[in-house]
């Protein structure tokens, strides 16, 4: 299981036991992680005895049943439930992934659900991803350009050069990579991470944008790039199946190539 931030000295305890309804025949149960920090008490992990044949097929389903049946205080992000937002990324049988496109039935034994490891709480399952989202800002998620804009048509690309853009624009920013990577568990506060870094690259890679010597400038530095060790945890959880390990590679192909 990944590691996750906790207060200092607390450890996890175990929580409430809430049964299956009577009658019940196919029941699972799902340990959920349960933390507020505005309480004194240590994080606890709730069990909950899920009827499968009263619950939709994804995790997500058993949240929201939790949530409105079960348990009206457990906390968790969730907005489309088609693996487009991001917003329930959460660590899931001791991987990284989305609620919302996690099957139950993939999963063996008790079904295991913990915030985004080695983030900040807000409460229960929803991490703070202020930070995350301020490195995405910082490498200036735009088109750069210098030239004067066509009057009559957009800036085009060729298909070729449109096919560069693949397998980078799909990022949906769900967290899921960073927050898998040692790295950034570790310099987080200075290494940029797998999600910012593949949106970095998705426009390093634009043959519209034109300010690549500046984005590789704001690029170089021993820790905003290079702390990548290339441990791939990034790539084999990426719930898109984007790989953020060759885009990272790619950036410093691009860095060697210029000096």
């Amino acid at each position: 299981m990944a590691q996750f931030r906790l207060p200092k000295n607390s450890r996890i305890h175990k929580g409430r036991d809430f049964p299956a309804p009577e009658g019940a025949t196919r029941v699972r149960r799902f340990r959920v992680y349960r933390y507020e920090p505005d309480n004194a008490g240590n994080p606890t992990v709730d069990t909950y005895h899920i009827d499968l044949d009263d619950c939709g097929p994804m995790v997500l389903d058993a949240l929201i049943k939790i949530k409105n049946e079960i348990d009206p205080t457990l906390t968790f992000r969730r907005s489309c439930r088609e693996g487009i937002c991001g917003s329930c990324a959460m660590n899931i049988d001791g991987g990284n992934t989305l609620a919302c496109t996690q099957a139950i039935a993939d999963i063996k034994g008790d079904v295991k659900i913990y915030p985004l490891p080695h983030m900040p709480v807000v409460k229960d399952l929803v991490p703070d991803l202020d930070r995350f989202y301020a490195q995405y800002a910082a490498i200036e998620p735009w088109m750069k350009t210098r030239s004067a804009t066509p009057p009559d048509r957009e800036r085009l690309q060729s298909p070729a050069e449109r096919a560069q853009l693949d397998g980078l624009y799909e990022c949906i920013l769900c967290a899921c990579c960073s927050t898998a990577c040692p790295s950034y568990w570790w310099n987080g506060d200075r290494y940029l991470g797998p999600a910012a870094l593949l949106q970095a690259y998705r426009w390093l890679a634009d043959s519209r944008d034109e300010a690549t010597g500046e984005r590789l400038d704001a690029l170089e530095d021993p820790f905003k790039l290079y702390r990548c060790h290339t441990i791939m945890n990034c790539t084999n959880t990426c719930p898109k199946g984007l790989n953020p390990a060759q885009a990272i590679g790619e950036i410093k192909k691009m860095m060697v190539a210029r000096r």
